[in-house]
């Protein structure tokens, strides 16, 4: 009966029951890289059996097996959020790109790997930008060397709102706004040509090329707020007045 009852106890835990030896399984001793993440890959693990495999200091030693624990979506709250502020930068970013992660848990993970950007070396910053979720790709948009930024717009995870938002800072540099004026994806977009007619960088020939293809009205409001410099805002103003007459 005794038996039976051990061999109960850890099929209820998640656990395997070990064999030859049965008994052997409610000795956290068993537990080893690999039976945790194949335990771990279980959707319906219950979070008492993550409480146990987190409580194993010596399988805990694996990266492998604290990312796996802290992305579990059954793993409880506070065991997820601690194993989040201990990963390292790219566990960090495999972290907030899993998908069965909490999308909160996944937040925490970006804004961590934004807070860290600035003591990080300079090719973990370029392969953040070409692999890195929207959030973190963003912020790489305003990085002072121009390898990042240029990698940043290619990331496939990056959208429009984010180049928007980086144009808008008072950090982005003539260099950016120049490249993104002639980038065959982004400079196409609306959103984003309003953006770069109220930048402070926008090139002339550029500048008058997305006005033209703008209402007058809309272009004086646009121009009422933006920093181009004054010589640049009155040929756009002739340009506007000028497309005026003609309709």
């Amino acid at each position: 009966m005794q038996e039976s009852s051990e061999a109960k106890d850890a099929a209820e835990s998640g656990f395997p029951t070990a064999e030859p030896n049965p008994a052997a399984a409610s000795d956290s001793t068993v537990l080893n890289e690999d039976l945790a993440l194949a335990q771990l890959e279980k959707r319906d693990l219950t979070p008492e059996a993550i409480q146990q495999i987190s409580d194993d200091s010596a399988v805990m030693k694996s990266r492998k097996v604290r990312v796996a624990v802290a992305s579990h979506p059954r793993a409880p709250r506070r065991i997820a959020m601690r194993l989040i502020r201990e990963l390292y930068t790219f566990e960090l970013m495999q972290f907030s790109l899993t998908p069965a992660a909490p999308a909160d848990l996944r937040r925490m993970a970006d804004e961590l790997l934004v807070s860290r950007l600035a003591s990080i070396t300079l090719g973990e910053r370029i392969a953040l930008a070409r692999r890195s979720s929207e959030l973190v790709a963003g912020a790489l948009l305003v990085d002072k060397q121009a390898r990042v930024w240029q990698t940043a717009l290619e990331n496939p995870r990056l959208t429009e709102v984010s180049v928007v938002k980086a144009l808008q800072r008072t950090t982005a540099t003539p260099a950016f706004v120049e490249a993104v004026c002639h980038h065959a994806k982004w400079s196409v977009r609306g959103e984003i040509r309003i953006a770069l007619l109220r930048s402070a960088h926008t090139p002339l020939a550029r500048a008058l090329e997305f006005a033209r293809r703008l209402p007058p009205a809309q272009l004086r409001d646009i121009l009422h707020a933006s920093r181009l410099p004054e010589k640049i805002k009155g040929c756009l103003r002739k340009e506007c007045e000028g497309s005026g007459k003609r309709g």
